[in-house]
């Protein structure tokens, strides 16, 4: 927390030296010890400094201490009356309104505190993050690229969006430099490459990402994870041949990674070898009993091999680890349904349905 008292004592202290000199009074009995009168310029201007600072502290506190709206309010207040002369104002209005959504309001506050102070390297990396917020990308990265140049390696939060804002806007290169920075790994290197697809994957820009990931095996050939992108991109396009063959390379690499198992029981699935997709999902859970995808697919390779007393073993171990996922209680109720239980059956569509719905409404544009 920002030390104000000391800031004000500070202050005081050169105020009244100023005003000593500026308008120097003769000594008195009351002075002749060497204690500098206090004079009346200074005791017209150290009151308002006091009440600034404060004020300062007091919405400071406010805010640190769960109480935001009260903070803006003390500070919208203070800017109103101060004006120009409440310095920090505007630095932490815009925090401010930043915790509470107002974006809008925290980027034009971080605007009037740059104005102040072009060095206030908070304000110049929050106005970025706030027009980021605002959909506003390419407006965001010049701000975010000082705060690079000021401490290249000092946050990783500003290296993440402003690598985030390159892929908005394009500039893959650029965007692998700022992620590598991030994870403090050589730029040019397999790994980069590897790391800037998964980032384009996660951006929904696939045929990018294969590109990246083609580019990290051409770097480094036996790089594990290259072949998992690679292999996920082909069943993003359905091209479940390739998809395989890219799944296979990976377990050679990586022969201890459940992910592998897992999409290799999917790509069987999707092809109907049920018993290879039983075989491979298998091994996924041996090797990760935490994750419930494996879970809920072997479910439906076991019903699609007639067995849903089996089926329904899996299905209700990944219903206790994850109770909102709708698919899980469609599979469910097929389960019941073929073990001839119905109002079962019936009750697990239904919170299927449900979640579905309220998942579906959730998606829906705000109007």
């Amino acid at each position: 927390m920002r030390t104000f008292s000391t800031v004000a004592l500070l202050l005081l202290t050169n105020v009244i030296a100023m005003g000593q000199s500026s308008n120097p009074a003769p000594p008195s009995d009351a002075n002749r010890g060497g204690v500098p009168p206090v004079t009346a310029s200074a005791a017209k201007i150290a009151p308002l400094e006091l009440s600034v600072e404060a004020t300062l502290a007091a919405a400071h506190e406010k805010l640190e201490h769960g109480d935001p709206q009260e903070a803006i309010a003390m500070l919208e207040k203070l800017a109103a009356s101060a004006g120009a002369s409440a310095k920090g104002v505007q630095h932490e209005l815009g925090i401010a309104y930043y915790r509470t959504g107002k974006l809008l309001s925290a980027e034009q506050a971080f605007a009037h505190a740059i104005d102040e102070d072009p060095k206030d390297m908070e304000s110049v990396q929050m106005r970025g993050l706030s027009l980021y917020r605002l959909g506003r990308p390419e407006a965001a990265i010049p701000f975010l690229e000082r705060v690079r140049q000021w401490t290249p390696n000092a946050n990783a939060d500003a290296n993440y969006v402003l690598g985030l804002c390159y892929l908005n806007s394009q500039r893959f290169d650029d965007a692998r430099l700022a992620f590598a920075n991030q994870f403090a790994i050589p730029p040019n290197s397999g790994p980069a490459y590897l790391l800037v697809g998964k980032m384009l994957m996660q951006a929904n820009l696939p045929e990018a990402a294969a590109e990246a990931a083609k580019k990290a095996l051409e770097l480094t050939p036996k790089l594990p994870l290259a072949h998992l992108l690679l292999g996920e991109f082909y069943l993003f396009k359905s091209d479940t041949g390739q998809a395989l063959r890219e799944f296979e390379q990976e377990r050679e690499i990586n022969p201890a990674n459940p992910a592998v198992y897992d999409r290799l029981g999917d790509v069987y699935t999707r092809s109907g070898q049920y018993e290879q997709a039983q075989e491979a999902l298998a091994k996924a859970i041996s090797l990760d009993t935490s994750s419930t995808g494996p879970f809920i697919q072997m479910g439906k390779v076991l019903l699609r091999r007639n067995d849903p007393q089996t089926s329904l073993l899996y299905l209700q171990h990944a219903e206790k680890m994850d109770p909102g996922n709708y698919m899980t209680h469609t599979l469910l109720g097929q389960a019941y349904r073929g073990l001839g239980r119905e109002e079962e059956a019936k009750k697990e569509i239904d919170i299927a349905s449900k979640i579905h719905a309220a998942e579906q409404f959730k998606l829906q544009p705000a109007q």
